[in-house]
């Protein structure tokens, strides 16, 4: 095991400490007791058959397939609305589906090859990258079209926005970039470019982590995961000229090129642990995970995982999750039909539990009671149970279509 920063080491982990109580609260060995009027579903994108499956997870079973475009891909769900949004590769298109009757209500027309989506989080405006038309799309959620549209690199696939909503980083696969914007509120000009940066083959997956989270105008940090070779790029993001780390230091006002960080061939995707501080890749051909202390840009370890990991997500997200810590990383292993949880500060393996074949991307329920995992090489998603008696367990897996891409999770309460 790689050597660590020893004030990280806890005497027992915290999610050991806690458990007892998360399983008190949640009623040991039961499922949560909800309301009446509440309701959570999951949204499944699937590739081959042009539909959204539908999964209800307050009664763990299926609620109805949707038909979308062709090759749905990336989905989103809306921070204010009761809305969920699926790009349609195949077709060029945005489908905009209401959680509320589980319905497709508006469908907008994007430019060629969209691949994934990133919605403000105001909930106003979403950004679709286009790989097929180097472009990026803005779209108006509240007038249902396209707005506008901005130049990109070679290959656009993943846009993400900045916790300040005055930011789009943009990865361009083909191109190895990776593309700045400056987000407006004007209905002309909604994204104005702003810097461009090369060195990253095969650009893929951000991440973005306010600088200061209670004053994330002051600036930010992106992290690329350059999936054509052994690095994640380290980007400075721009603080507000108003902001105190604008006003104290203008050479922050400026986006520029912190580092190239060394992890494992061919970074996949990157999670960020919610207290900040540090994030996590997946290292698709190295059968590892690399650790990275955000503050002081430097790669603490990098650790074996499993076979082929495609995607990673930290536990305590949520507000209202069961299990306040987030110590756990859960990784699921594209090439070994499991996923793995990492337990963060003890720095090894502490699990793994079986799933379907090829395994690939994952959400939680909205208070992380269950762990949801999309198996594309079998077609289902495998629910795994957080909190019981023996600790996380496989409960069931419930069916997806053909070629799951993509899971989102939206949760509310019926009028």
């Amino acid at each position: 095991m790689p050597i660590r920063n020893p004030s990280r080491l806890k005497v027992a982990s915290t999610a050991l400490i806690l458990l007892p109580l998360a399983l008190s609260s949640c009623h040991r060995n039961r499922f949560p007791n909800y309301p009446a009027n509440y309701r959570e579903f999951a949204y499944i994108s699937n590739g081959a058959p042009g539909t959204v499956t539908v999964l209800d997870l307050v009664y763990l079973r299926q609620d109805r397939v949707i038909q979308v475009g062709r090759g749905p891909s990336g989905l989103a769900a809306s921070p204010l609305r009761d809305e969920v949004y699926v790009v349609n590769s195949g077709s060029d298109t945005v489908s905009i589906i209401d959680t509320t009757d589980n319905a497709v209500t508006a469908t907008i027309g994007v430019r060629r090859g969209p691949y994934s989506i990133d919605v403000a989080p105001d909930g106003k405006r979403a950004y679709v990258p286009n790989s097929g038309s180097n472009s990026v799309s803005v779209l108006d959620l509240d007038k249902r079209r396209e707005i506008a549209v901005a130049a990109a690199g070679e290959g656009p696939g993943v846009a993400r926005v900045s916790p300040d909503n005055r930011s789009l980083v943009v990865s361009n696969r083909i191109a190895g970039s990776v593309s700045v914007y400056s987000i407006s509120d004007s209905p002309t000009r909604p994204l104005q470019f702003r810097e461009a940066f090369s060195g990253c083959p095969g650009a893929t997956d951000i991440v973005i982590e306010a600088d200061d989270k209670s004053h994330p105008e002051s600036g930010a940090k992106a992290l690329i995961a350059c999936s054509g070779g052994h690095q994640i790029m380290d980007l400075w993001l721009a603080a507000d000229p108003a902001s105190w780390n604008g006003r104290q230091d203008p050479t922050l006002q400026h986006d520029h090129l912190l580092c190239f960080l060394d992890v494992g061939k061919t970074p996949t995707h990157l999670a960020l642990k919610p207290a900040g501080g540090e994030a996590f890749s997946t290292n698709f051909d190295s059968d590892t995970i690399s650790e990275i202390d955000t503050y002081n840009n430097t790669v603490l370890g990098t650790d074996a995982i499993g076979n082929r990991p495609a995607r990673a997500i930290t536990s305590g997200w949520s507000p209202n999750s069961v299990i306040p810590d987030d110590d756990g990383l859960w990784v699921s292993n594209f090439g070994a039909e499991s996923v793995s949880l990492y337990a963060i500060d003890e720095g090894r393996v502490a699990n793994a539990l079986r799933t379907g074949s090829r395994p690939d991307a994952m959400a939680f329920s909205a208070d992380e009671h269950l762990l949801l995992v999309a198996n594309y090489g079998s077609a289902d998603v495998s629910v795994i149970r957080m909190l019981s008696k023996d600790g996380p367990s496989l409960v069931t897996l419930l069916p997806s279509g053909m070629q799951p891409n993509d899971i989102v999770v939206k949760a509310f309460r019926a009028k």
